[in-house]
C-alpha cells in the first residue's frame, strides 16, 4: 500500500508542477504560487475537519516547521532555476530532496530488503534523469545554482522528515498547519517584492488545480510514511518529475529527451524491485 501511495503523491505533485508552470509561462509566478497556496490552504482545513484526528501541539508544530521548509525550498528552487541551467538545478533537487529522507531512515534503524534497497536506488537514479532537461543556452557557470539546487533539495527532504515524525492520530492537521505558515510566507514574499498578481482566468484555474493537487500531495504522502518506511516511500515520491515531463509531451507536445526515456524505464524497474521487495 506505501507504494501505490508514494505513486499517488508523485502524481499529484507532478501533475501540480505542469499546472502551476503552464501557469507562471502566462503570469508572475509569485501571482500564481500565492494563489496556489490559499487554495491549497483552503484544501488542507477540508481534510483536517473531514477525516478527524487529534491536533496535538507537538504534531501542529511539526506540520508548521514542515510548510515553512517545504515554501522555503520552493524558493531557493524557483531562484535556482533563475541563475542556472534547468538540466543540472532540476536533477540535483530531485536528488537531494530524495536522499535526505532516506538517510534519515536509514539513521533511524529501517532496514528496507536487500531487493527494495536496489529498487530504491534504480528510483533515485531514475528520478535525476528523469527531472533532467535539454540544456538551455551557452556556457554558463552553474556554480551558484548548484548551491540553490542542494538547499532547495535539503529543504524538501527535511520538510519530508518532519512530516514523517508526526504521530497517525493528528490525521491531516499537520498539513494544516504547514499551509497556516506557507500562505503568509509566499504572501510577505509577494508584499516585499512588489510582485504583480494579476492573471487571467485561465491561469487562475490552473493555479488553484495546481494548488489542490499539492495539497493533495502532501496528504498522500503524510499516509505513505505512515504505512511504510520513509527510506521507500521517499524515492517513490521523487519520481513526481516523469509526471510533469508525461503530461507536458502528452498535452504540449514537448519533446522527450533521451535520458528522460531511460528515466522512464529505470523508474519502472524501480518500482516492480521495491514492490517485490
Amino acid at each position: 500500500m506505501s507504494v501505490l501511495l508514494g505513486l499517488l503523491t508523485a502524481l499529484a505533485y507532478g501533475s501540480g508542477d505542469f499546472l502551476g508552470g503552464s501557469a507562471s509561462r502566462r503570469a508572475s509566478t509569485v501571482a500564481v504560487l500565492l494563489l496556489a497556496q490559499a487554495c491549497a490552504f483552503v484544501a488542507a482545513i477540508a481534510y483536517a475537519l473531514l477525516f478527524g484526528g487529534e491536533g496535538a501541539v507537538r504534531d501542529l508544530a511539526l506540520g508548521a516547521v514542515a510548510g515553512g521548509l517545504n515554501v522555503t525550498a520552493l524558493g531557493f528552487l524557483y531562484q535556482g532555476l533563475a541563475t542556472g541551467r534547468m538540466g543540472v538545478v532540476a536533477p540535483v533537487t530531485a536528488v537531494v530532496g530524495s536522499l535526505v529522507p532516506i538517510a534519515w531512515g536509514l539513521g533511524n534503524g529501517e532496514r528496507p530488503s536487500g531487493i527494495a534497497f536496489v529498487g530504491v536506488g534504480c528510483a533515485i537514479v531514475a528520478g535525476g534523469l528523469i527531472a533532467r532537461e535539454r540544456d538551455i543556452g551557452g556556457d554558463v557557470s552553474t556554480a551558484r545554482a548548484v548551491q540553490w539546487a542542494i538547499l532547495a533539495g535539503v529543504g524538501f527532504g527535511s520538510s519530508f522528515v518532519f512530516y514523517a515524525e508526526t504521530s497517525e492520530d493528528s490525521g491531516f492537521w499537520p498539513v494544516l498547519a504547514g499551509r497556516s505558515i506557507a500562505l503568509p510566507l509566499v504572501l510577505v514574499f509577494a508584499l516585499v517584492t512588489r510582485a504583480a498578481i494579476d492573471m487571467g482566468r485561465s491561469e487562475r484555474r490552473l493555479a488553484v488545480t495546481a494548488g489542490a493537487l499539492d495539497v493533495t500531495g502532501t496528504a498522500l504522502l503524510l499516509l505513505a510514511v505512515r504505512r511504510g518506511l520513509t527510506a521507500v516511500v521517499a524515492p517513490i515520491a521523487a519520481l513526481a518529475p516523469a509526471f510533469t515531463v508525461g503530461l507536458a509531451w502528452l498535452i504540449v507536445h514537448e519533446p522527450i529527451a533521451r535520458s528522460q526515456v531511460a528515466g522512464l524505464a529505470l523508474a519502472c524497474v524501480g518500482l516492480a524491485l521495491i514492490a517485490g521487495g
